[in-house]
C-alpha cells in the first residue's frame, strides 16, 4: 500500500508473516507470540504514522524472513545518502535486496557494506550531525569504518560507542531532538551522550519523533510517557508487545526518510 500525504516524510515499512515466531532473540528468552495479535499492532504502528502525515511505502513481506518486519535494521539513510547494510546475523541477510531497490526507486545514492563488514542499522543513531554508532554483536569496527567512510563524506561526524548490553544501540538509547534518552542499566557510559536524560524503563528509551512534537512510543513504558509529556511533547502510544518478544521496539518497525530541502542532512 501506499498512502499519500505531505507531510513530514516517508516511512518504509515491511509487513510481518507468521514465521516472526521464529525471529531470532540474543538477549531475552524466547515466549510465545500472538501472530494475529502482532498483524493488529502493526497495522495500528502503521496508522500512527499516517495520521501525523507521514507517506507509507511498503516492501513486500516476505516468510522466508522471520525478521523482515525489522526494516530499519537493513538500511542506513541521511540526507539524500543511503547505507545498504550488511547485517550481523547470516539470517537476516535476505531481507537486504528488495529494500536496497525500493531506496534505489526512491532515488537515493546507494552505498553497500560488504562482508567481512557488518552493521545493522539499529546500532544507527543519528543526533543532528553526529551519527553514533553501537560496537556490539551485530556491528563490527569494519562496519563502522564503512559508515564512517559514507556519511563522513557528507557531513557527519560518526562516534562509535560500546554496545554489549542489549541487541543494537537504539535499544539502549534514542533522541528527542537534541536531548539523547536511555535506559541506563543497559547503557554502557552515559559519557559518552551529552545532554543524556535517564528513562524508568526500558522500552521508555525508545522513541519515533513523528513531527509536530510527538513521540511514538511503547505502552510498556507508562512512566516514561508521563516523562515525555511533561517535556512538553505529545506521546503517542503503540502497543507492540509481539515485537518486543523478539527484540523490537517502535524504532526498528520502519525507516524515516525526513523530507527537507534537497534532501540535507539537517
Amino acid at each position: 500500500m501506499t498512502v499519500a500525504s505531505a507531510g513530514p516524510g516517508t516511512a518504509l515499512v515491511r509487513p510481518p508473516t507468521p514465521s516472526l515466531v521464529d525471529a531470532v532473540v540474543t538477549h531475552i528468552e524466547r515466549t510465545p507470540m500472538d501472530f494475529d495479535l502482532a498483524m493488529r499492532q502493526w497495522h495500528a504502528y502503521v496508522e500512527a504514522l499516517v495520521d501525523y502525515g507521514w507517506d507509507i511505502v511498503e516492501v513486500a513481506a516476505n516468510s522466508a524472513c522471520p525478521d523482515a518486519v525489522f526494516i530499519e535494521d537493513v538500511a542506513v539513510v541521511a540526507g539524500g545518502t543511503a547505507l545498504v547494510c550488511h547485517p550481523g546475523a547470516p539470517t537476516r541477510r535476505a531481507e537486504v535486496g528488495p529494500v536496497a531497490e525500493t531506496l534505489d526507486a526512491l532515488g537515493y545514492d546507494l552505498h553497500e557494506v560488504m562482508a567481512p563488514a557488518t552493521i545493522d542499522g539499529g546500532d544507527v543513531l543519528k543526533v543532528a550531525r553526529t551519527m553514533y554508532i553501537g560496537h556490539g554483536g551485530r556491528t563490527n569496527a569494519a562496519g563502522i569504518t564503512a559508515a564512517a567512510d559514507v556519511f563522513e563524506a557528507v557531513g557527519l561526524r560518526v562516534v562509535a560507542v560500546p554496545n554489549t548490553k542489549v541487541l543494537h544501540l537504539k535499544s539502549a538509547v534514542t533522541a528527542i531532538e537534541d536531548r539523547i534518552i536511555g535506559y541506563e542499566p543497559v547503557v554502557e557510559s552515559t559519557d559518552a551522550f551529552p545532554n543524556f536524560l535517564a528513562m524508568p524503563e526500558e522500552s521508555g528509551a525508545h522513541v519515533v519523533d513523528l513531527g509536530e512534537s510527538a513521540m511514538l512510543m511503547a505502552a510498556s513504558c507508562p512512566e516514561s510517557v508521563e516523562i515525555v509529556g511533561h517535556l512538553g511533547y505529545t506521546p503517542v502510544v503503540v502497543d507492540i508487545s509481539e515485537f518486543e518478544k523478539a527484540e523490537g521496539c517502535v524504532t526498528c518497525l520502519s525507516i524515516r526518510l525526513r523530507n527537507s530541502p534537497n534532501r540535507n542532512l539537517d
